[in-house]
């Protein structure tokens, strides 16, 4: 699909000055160069043209709010004094799998006061040797290269405008653990209950076999109490003389 086609389907029925964002990656470009995209994109912020064939950017139009600029996998050598020309408050420029080999070909963009992050990934330019210390020279407004501060600390997504949703995970993430450790104080709390009704069961149930064991032990001494009576003889019931007993006594 061509560039102006691609323009016209994401615009949607919007006017260009309706739109902040405009992605047309991996469209064609007629003879290497930007179509299309006009003034009129008034309020364009982000501007991606990825691997769109361009060999140059001298059409592009001036667009005072553009702060980033996609342009990776393209032909483009040379010619960025546009850029400084007509994107005055750039702050994100992607040049990656270009064709520039010279440091001084990157010049024109220290006219780019608000330029924080460059990336220059694949282009023949990063073999050269002190390439880093060479471009945060000359770009001294510069922060990140290729991803990287002049200290290789790595860039925070998007330049630290991911750092409020990185907090939001965080706190999420704290909220969760919160919440389980909530999950498991209860879940502590049920399994006490669990055993002190367990440990009561068995209090009751010593309880009633204590109860059995105690009236079982009182229908044994009943028991007894009934079999001494039965051997012993009743009262005021004399008791009967032998008559072998009484002969001994008449002996006597």
């Amino acid at each position: 699909m061509d560039m102006k086609k691609r323009v016209s389907l994401e615009l949607r029925h919007r006017s260009p000055t309706e739109v902040q964002e405009l992605v047309l990656d991996n469209c064609r470009s007629g003879e290497g160069k930007i179509e299309g995209i006009t003034a009129e994109f008034s309020n364009l912020e982000l501007l991606s043209l990825i691997n769109v064939g361009l060999t140059s950017v001298a059409d592009i139009p001036k667009l005072d709010k553009l702060k980033k600029l996609e342009l990776s996998d393209n032909r483009i050598s040379g010619g960025l004094e546009v850029l400084a020309e007509r994107l005055v408050n750039l702050t994100h420029l992607n040049l990656s799998g270009n064709k520039f080999k010279d440091i001084s070909t990157l010049e024109p963009l220290k006219k780019l006061p608000q330029l924080k992050s460059l990336d220059l990934f694949n282009c023949e330019v990063t073999n050269l040797a002190d390439y880093r210390e060479s471009i945060f020279k000359l770009l001294p407004q510069l922060i990140y290269l290729d991803g990287y501060d002049i200290d290789d600390c790595e860039a925070s997504d998007s330049d630290g405008e991911g750092d409020g949703v990185e907090d939001e995970d965080e706190e999420e993430g704290e909220s969760e653990d919160f919440e389980e450790e909530e999950e498991e104080d209860e879940e502590d709390v049920v399994a006490e209950d669990d055993d002190d009704d367990d440990d009561s069961g068995d209090d009751e149930d010593g309880e009633v076999n204590g109860d059995v064991d105690s009236e079982d032990d009182d229908e044994d001494e009943d028991d007894d109490e009934e079999d001494d009576e039965d051997s012993s003889p009743a009262k005021g019931e004399k008791r009967k003389r032998d008559p072998e007993d009484e002969d001994d006594e008449d002996d006597d």
